[in-house]
């Protein structure tokens, strides 16, 4: 291949790679107004099992006809399946459950945006993937973005606490499910390996729905729709860019991305629910948003590196 058609193609690949970049954020930051839809006609853990049944069955028909290549041994199909619970599972009933104890889809994004500082502490410490002084200031300016907004909020008493657990887990299921996909998954067909997390995923909180919640669901258009914006725009097409994007770049840089989301989710939320945002916490989503920034900020000087030969 010549230099010139090296180039070309190099460019082609960052102008995918951008355009799968927008389409992710603005499909995850709508994504949390979507679930607040869903959440007002069935509680979490019931919305969450219809969302991966109507997921493992849209897959049905894309793998009769993609034929993907499945995983080869109960290892492979093991990760495939602890990826996907926490990424999946566990991550969104933690996310939904903060917003159907009454947290705004704003505050809800920007404190999962976490997952991007989460993920360079973790890089830095344990994947060879330093951190300099610019990257560090980053972290700090943008743990004290989080807390000015979650302070602002407990201190007009806004925010129940077992919001503030239940995002914890999932910030926490997010991070963990990024970095363990990245380590254990990097060669698993995408679309073997959603249905098989659609499945897990469904078995997993089926019984929690019925036992915990009991099940009950308001059938409407309005749950259909948000359902199907759920599964379809934001499970299979958005996890899936940015699982693509997981394999073309390093992962603070690609998980980075996630900043973006609070910033669509806050815009949105204004004119679906009428929420307006209060100038502690726009404050605190502007620090927040520059800390990450910051903490990326090396990552974008130069272009990403593959290791190990991974497509």
């Amino acid at each position: 291949m010549t230099a010139t058609a090296s180039n070309r193609s190099a460019a082609d690949r960052r102008l995918i790679d951008t355009a799968l970049a927008w389409y992710f954020v603005g499909v995850w930051g709508s994504g949390f107004l979507a679930s607040k839809v869903a959440l007002q006609y069935a509680p979490p853990f019931t919305m969450l099992s219809l969302r991966y049944l109507l997921g493992f069955l849209c897959m049905v028909p894309v793998l009769l006809i993609a034929r993907p290549r499945w995983p080869e041994t109960p290892g492979e199909f093991g990760h495939v399946v602890v990826a996907g619970l926490l990424m999946h599972a566990v991550h969104l009933s933690g996310s939904h459950y903060s917003q159907y104890l009454g947290l705004s889809a704003g505050i809800t994004a920007l404190v999962m945006s976490l997952q991007t500082l989460a993920t360079a502490i973790i890089a830095s410490r344990w994947m060879g993937d330093r951190l300099g002084p610019v990257q560090w200031v980053g972290v700090v300016m943008g743990l004290a973005g989080v807390t000015l907004v979650v302070w602002h909020k407990i201190d007009v008493k806004e925010l129940p606490l077992g919001s503030l657990v239940a995002l914890a887990f999932g910030l926490t299921a997010i991070t963990a499910g990024t970095l363990y996909q990245k380590a254990f998954c990097p060669r698993v067909d995408l679309k073997a390996g959603a249905f098989i997390q659609f499945a897990a995923s469904a078995l997993a909180l089926a019984p929690l729905a019925v036992l915990v919640e009991g099940a009950p669901v308001d059938w409407s258009w309005q749950l259909f729709a948000a359902l199907a914006f759920l599964v379809i725009l934001a499970s299979i097409l958005a996890t899936n860019a940015l699982n693509l994007l997981m394999r073309h770049g390093e992962a603070t840089r690609v998980t980075s991305l996630i900043y973006l989301t609070p910033i669509i989710a806050v815009a949105l939320e204004y004119p679906m629910f009428g929420v307006s945002p209060g100038l502690l916490s726009l404050a605190g989503i502007a620090i927040t948003c520059a800390g990450v920034a910051l903490v990326t900020w090396r990552k974008r000087q130069a272009p990403a590196t593959l290791s190990g030969g991974e497509v």
